[in-house]
């Protein structure tokens, strides 16, 4: 199967997708294969919902908002321009997903396969309803891929690396018990913003956004602020407050009134609006429903600071204050080329 053919075939998975990327389901009939997929699509909708009361409705559109919007083929050509991708014996890959967001593996799905490889997966019980049947369609549009993707909940056997997404208790697991295998190995990460005070309304509006989508949960969300010594908060609380409704899902409240408590009962200090916590502490990994924050005294010990400890983070949110930094509101909407933990996943898969 030539390389053109596997980008072929990804960009009519993305155009099934989009049907299912808006908030009401549009069918097209110019999609490829949908008498036979888009009712099931849609019922497996229903059940990862069902399956995982934080994958809401709306958190899952948002997901394939995303991956219809990358599978398209002048993103993928974009994305796989600077590699010599050539046609060799193909290896088989293991992989091991994470289950927080919705489709969370999604992109090791794609590099492992449009490197030319097969892949061996091994899905979180919590996000385990999607991925299998878009496999399914892709072998549908492209016959070649049956063979090349396995599904497997028993112990991982015959493969040749491993890309492995995990807690830091796990990765020490993983990097035991894969370490006579090329590999890659994902520990916890989580992202923080750099605020000055000098920020707009519509900055920090954006932000939110880095705050809530996926309620939190994924290591591109915003766990931790970084602020001025003598920082007004008033702002930032204003901004934030349209998503107020958050409260309503039953999951995050019951973490929000939990953690609260235990600040309370703590005697910590923190500042809340009736949904939300910020508490000042100098960890980067905070609870749901809370973001910490911690003073700098000035930006150039800051970068320092966030240079030092880079290995925990994998996002900056700020407005010209780092390199590489992402703009407020767009964590939770990467480019196929902006890595996780900035491990180039196709380097890796075509060095093997």
């Amino acid at each position: 199967m030539q390389l053109q053919e596997r980008i072929s075939a990804f960009v009519k998975l993305g155009d099934f997708i989009r049907q299912f990327s808006e908030e009401t389901i549009q069918k097209d009939d110019n999609i490829a294969h949908n008498a036979i997929f888009f009712d099931g699509f849609k019922h497996q909708l229903k059940l990862a919902q069902e399956h995982n009361g934080w994958f809401t409705a709306e958190n899952i559109q948002f997901a394939l908002n995303s991956w219809a919007n990358a599978l398209t083929f002048s993103n993928i050509s974009k994305w796989l321009a600077p590699y010599d991708i050539k046609e060799t014996t193909p290896k088989t890959i293991a992989v091991i997903m994470a289950g927080n967001i919705p489709l969370v593996g999604f992109h090791d799905f794609l590099s492992v396969l449009i490197s030319g490889h097969h892949v061996l997966i091994k899905q979180s019980s919590n996000d385990k309803q999607l991925l299998p049947y878009l496999s399914k369609y892709l072998e549908h549009v492209a016959p070649q891929f049956k063979g090349c993707i396995k599904f497997t909940e028993e112990k991982l056997e015959n493969f040749d690396a491993v890309i492995a997404t995990g807690s830091d208790n796990t990765a020490r697991y993983f990097e035991y018990y894969f370490k006579g295998k090329p590999s890659i190995i994902r520990h916890n990460r989580n992202s923080v913003a750099v605020l000055t005070g000098k920020e707009s309304t519509k900055d920090l509006q954006h932000l939110s956004e880095d705050i809530f989508r996926y309620y939190g949960l994924g290591c591109r969300n915003v766990s931790k602020l970084f602020v001025p010594k003598n920082y007004d908060f008033t702002a930032f609380f204003e901004a934030i407050y349209h998503w107020h409704p958050i409260i309503n899902k039953a999951k995050y409240a019951n973490n929000y009134d939990y953690n609260k408590a235990v600040y309370l009962m703590s005697e910590f200090d923190m500042l809340e609006n009736g949904f939300f916590m910020i508490k000042e502490d100098k960890s980067y990994s905070s609870p749901i429903a809370t973001a910490f924050y911690e003073y700098y005294d000035t930006l150039d010990n800051l970068k320092k600071k966030l240079e030092a400890e880079s290995h925990q983070i994998q996002c900056i949110v700020s407005k010209g204050v780092v390199e590489n930094e992402i703009v407020f509101g767009q964590t939770q909407k990467p480019e196929l080329w902006d890595y996780a933990d900035s491990v180039d996943s196709i380097k890796f898969l075509l060095s093997i």
